[in-house]
């Protein structure tokens, strides 16, 4: 953690929790250290800050696009956050090398699955980067959802606050099968087929802790399978 993020994450703090009213009861529930992968829904640029905000101090890193560090005060935060630039456009092996040395030192990592802002706080669909991450690591995987912040711009045109709800859902490692590509009890890498399966089973532990309307691309988390996860105690 950065002298600056201590001086600015408080300071982002006091003034989002000026224009939002936040529940963030759950967010205790969220270890102190990892190693740990939390993954969640991705609306606008409010949750950034407000993840961070309610993280704090753990020492959390977020995986955020390049284009980021085009607008300078996003992209300030960010480096204050000492974040990790991620290229949308392929594989970026370095943007991955980065976030492995995260969790080989016991940290929290920050992705949102969905890989850009729905905008209208609907859940697209999980792209694969994630389940590389968690294999590779042997990491556990925290989901963790939100939902009021796709209301913020018109409240903030109508000088109103803006309700905002965090959600803490249940950990997981990923369990493939055995002999996808497991070594010592960890999975290198598995099949392309096999790896979407194991992101509709990440995103549905996102959805379920969603409003029904909110869950756009995984509609039915209750009934989704779960048969790569094994629901692990953090303590």
């Amino acid at each position: 953690m950065t002298t600056s993020s201590r001086i600015v994450t408080p300071a982002v703090k006091f003034i989002l929790s000026r224009l939002c009213r936040i529940d963030s009861a759950e967010m205790r529930r969220v270890p102190k250290s990892g190693p740990l992968i939390v993954v969640m829904n991705h609306v606008n640029f409010l949750e950034v800050p407000l993840l961070y905000s309610f993280l704090f101090p753990r020492d959390a890193i977020g995986i955020i696009k390049r284009e980021t560090w085009d607008n300078p005060v996003l992209g300030a935060l960010a480096n204050s956050w000492q974040a990790i630039a991620i290229d949308r456009e392929g594989a970026d092996l370095s943007a991955m090398r980065k976030a492995l040395e995260v969790l080989e030192r016991r940290g929290m990592l920050l992705i949102a699955p969905e890989g850009t802002r729905s905008g209208d706080g609907k859940l697209r669909k999980g792209h694969g980067g994630v389940v590389q991450l968690a294999l590779r690591s042997g990491a556990p995987i925290l989901p963790i959802a939100h939902h009021g912040g796709e209301r913020f711009w018109p409240n903030i045109k109508s000088v109103r606050r803006t309700r905002f709800v965090f959600r803490v859902g249940e950990p997981f490692v990923l369990a493939p099968p055995a002999g996808d590509g497991a070594a010592d009890g960890v999975a290198r890498s598995v099949p392309r087929s096999l790896r979407a399966e194991m992101v509709d089973e990440i995103m549905n532990r996102i959805s379920i802790l969603l409003p029904e309307w909110q869950r756009g691309e995984y509609p039915e988390p209750e009934r989704a399978s779960t048969s790569y996860l094994r629901f692990v105690s953090l303590g």
